[in-house]
């Protein structure tokens, strides 16, 4: 439940433990605030040191990986220029001979030599396109397929005497099956030899790097475990990537709980990124801030506990005071106050457990009195009814109907007086559960006559249910709601359906149809006003006047069964608007008896306890 701006005025200036509360935790604010504050300076200092060592690292990283690639360059610059490598490759023809196989071996023999003075070359590749050949370092010489020839033969023409990076990987700008299979995903320098000719031959030098070096190097760099670094080339393809999977996952969707820091090479374009969670980098201020948060919470557990033992001795034995009035207002008359006190307050808890034991004895009189009266009535009423008149009468009319032959006048002059003749009933108010039926019967088959038929009825009763007694005319308001409300606008296909059934310690007695049902806003209001009745002490639902005009029947029958059968009974309704509306009743068994009116009169007066105890 929310609390808004005037619940809390008014909690502060009607609860005195609450006031108490706020004016200790108001002393606890400026030193939380304090602390809060140092806490979010510590992290933006913490912050700007992680970036500025995160740039030292990647720019000192990322000079060495130029001066590497400078390295690199230059020795590709001295192969391609070397006139005895290229006089060994121009003496070979598209036909490999004698002649040209030691040439080539010499050619590897040269680029070993070569590849032993720097440990970050992997290997040195030369590409002789007359013969379509492709001389590895540590592999010999193999034949490229037409896709390795074709991709080579273009990036010569295309580049001419500039330089290639290439890793051949899928997916990466100019990579494709036939760089990938010739570099598997090696990263490599790609250039023309021969290259102050013009008029050369498109022959090839490849030299690729030690992918593990270029790893360590990177690897090097992670701050943690859960960071992620990455090398990447001119063109934004990835060259190499160490760390934390997830990381990467998160730094690819662009998540706001990364530091990231990137540095690019003003040599080689390359671009270098690490990527942290800020949790790590926030790690040191962590174990301070839950200090905090302990103190804070150890502070509010302090003040509750200092405001609840200055209450407890002051304002306590008012708030309990004040806990039996509310009783009292709500109709609960046996509130009695236990208390010690020898002071004031004391003696103003035993006048009031004085009062209260006075005003229960003048309510349970006054109703025993209104019981009384209402019972006297009611008979009363009865008397001026003569049976035997009126079912002379009704016989009359019937037979009447017979020779004029009104089949259906007839049939509901006799259902009425069936009902009136079980509604009578000797004066017998409690009938079992099988005599309800077929009472209530009599009624639905004149509401059916009265609507020609546009509905009909069901009755499902379980056999340990029949005999069960229960207050005659229980469920007739219920049903009448369902037919003239529920049925209302219906001229065929109505269907009511009445049940009845044992479940555990209760009888389920249930009325549903399948008519227009009620709107949201009215089943609210419904349940609503029932939920007000069950909330209302069972001594007071006679004695209170109803001023609503509408659900007689309902509340007839949650009246009735709450006085006769205790708080334990109770009457739901449920409804969808346009698929029918559902009552039910349940009745605990231990209290379904023929002496209910007997019974419920004596518990309702508090005689029944006087009585155990005499």
């Amino acid at each position: 439940m929310r609390i808004g701006p005037t619940g809390v005025r008014r909690m502060f200036s009607q609860n005195i433990q609450f006031r108490l509360t706020c004016y200790f935790l108001i002393l606890l604010l400026p030193l939380t605030g304090v602390g809060m504050y140092a806490v979010e300076q510590s992290k933006h200092v913490l912050y700007d040191q992680a970036v500025e060592r995160s740039q030292l690292a990647l720019s000192s990283t990322m000079d060495s990986l130029d001066l590497t690639l400078l390295n690199v360059e230059q020795l590709s610059t001295i192969i391609a220029t070397d006139p005895n490598v290229i006089s060994l490759l121009e003496g070979s023809g598209a036909k490999l001979t004698s002649k040209s196989i030691l040439d080539f071996a010499q050619i590897l023999k040269q680029m070993s030599n070569i590849k032993l003075s720097n440990q970050f070359v992997q290997k040195i590749s030369i590409y002789h396109e007359a013969s379509n050949t492709l001389l590895t370092t540590g592999y010999g010489s193999r034949q490229p397929e037409a896709e390795e020839r074709q991709w080579l033969t273009d990036t010569i023409n295309r580049i001419g005497s500039g330089i290639l990076y290439e890793s051949g990987r899928i997916g990466t700008r100019g990579g494709d099956s036939g760089a990938q299979s010739i570099f598997n995903d090696r990263l490599s320098l790609v250039r023309s030899m021969d290259l102050y000719n013009q008029r050369r031959q498109p022959n090839a030098l490849i030299i690729s790097l030690d992918q593990s070096e270029l790893r360590s190097t990177v690897k090097s760099l992670l701050p943690t475990a859960n960071a992620y670094v990455s090398l990447y080339g001119q063109d934004g393809s990835l060259i190499v990537g160490e760390g934390s999977a997830e990381t990467a996952k998160a730094a690819e969707r662009g998540g706001s709980e990364l530091l990231s820091v990137t540095i690019r090479s003003n040599y080689s374009n390359w671009q270098m990124t690490i990527v942290q969670p800020k949790h790590e980098v926030f790690r040191r201020t962590e174990s301070i801030q839950r200090y905090l948060y302990l103190i804070a919470g150890l502070s509010i557990v302090l003040a509750f506990i200092i405001s609840w033992t200055v209450y407890k001795g002051i304002a306590s034995p008012v708030k309990k005071l004040m806990k039996g009035m509310k009783q009292i207002s709500a109709g609960m008359l046996d509130v009695k106050i236990d208390y010690k006190r020898k002071d004031e307050l004391g003696f103003l808890t035993e006048t009031f457990n004085q009062m209260t034991l006075n005003q229960k004895h003048l309510i349970e009189n006054h109703y025993e009195q209104q019981l009384h009266l209402a019972q006297t009535e009611l008979k009363f009423l009865q008397s001026q009814i003569n049976p035997h008149f009126l079912y002379n009468t009704l016989d009359s009319i019937y037979w009447t109907s017979q020779n004029y032959e009104a089949e259906e006048i007839g049939e509901m002059v006799l259902n009425l007086s069936k009902f009136f003749r079980l509604s009578l009933n000797k004066g017998n108010d409690v009938i079992t559960v099988r005599e309800s039926i077929e009472h209530l019967n009599y009624y639905v088959r004149i509401q059916q006559l009265k609507f020609l038929d546009s509905f009909e009825v069901e009755y499902r009763i379980g056999p340990e249910a029949a005999e069960v007694p229960v207050l005659k005319l229980l469920l007739q308001p219920l049903v009448e709601n369902a037919i003239l409300h529920g049925m209302e606008g219906c001229s065929e296909g109505g269907r009511l359906a009445v049940g009845g059934r044992v479940d555990g310690e209760f009888l389920e007695l249930s009325v549903a149809d399948n008519g227009r049902g009620m709107t949201a806003e009215r089943i609210a209001y419904v349940q609503a006003e029932l939920g007000e009745l069950r909330r209302r002490h069972i001594r007071l639902l006679s004695l209170q006047p109803e001023e609503k005009n509408d659900l007689f029947g309902l509340r007839n029958v949650m009246t009735r069964i709450r006085l006769c059968y205790g708080e334990e009974a109770d009457l739901t309704v449920g409804s969808r608007e346009g698929e029918g509306t559902k009552a039910i009743v349940r009745l605990p068994l231990e209290r379904c008896r023929y002496d209910i009116y007997a019974q419920a009169s004596l518990e309702s007066s508090g005689l029944k306890g006087r009585e155990e105890k005499s």
